[in-house]
């Protein structure tokens, strides 16, 4: 079965979610919004994200 970019993003969501909310439970409001942008920063959009869409598109395009 091939894997898709959003079967990934739906796990990594899901899990990026459960994160935030442990971090949100256990820390303090300002340090929880400090650590919430850093793990974005990181594992959304501009980190893993696009590190995952541009080594899948690079698959495919290889494929052909």
């Amino acid at each position: 079965m091939p894997v898709s970019y959003q079967m990934i993003l739906e796990l990594l969501n899901a899990r990026k979610n459960r994160v935030l909310l442990v971090a949100q439970s256990s820390l303090p409001e300002s340090q929880f919004k400090a650590f919430r942008q850093i793990f974005l920063d990181e594992f959304g959009k501009s980190g893993l994200e696009k590190d995952l869409e541009r080594i899948i598109a690079e698959k495919q395009h290889k494929e052909r």
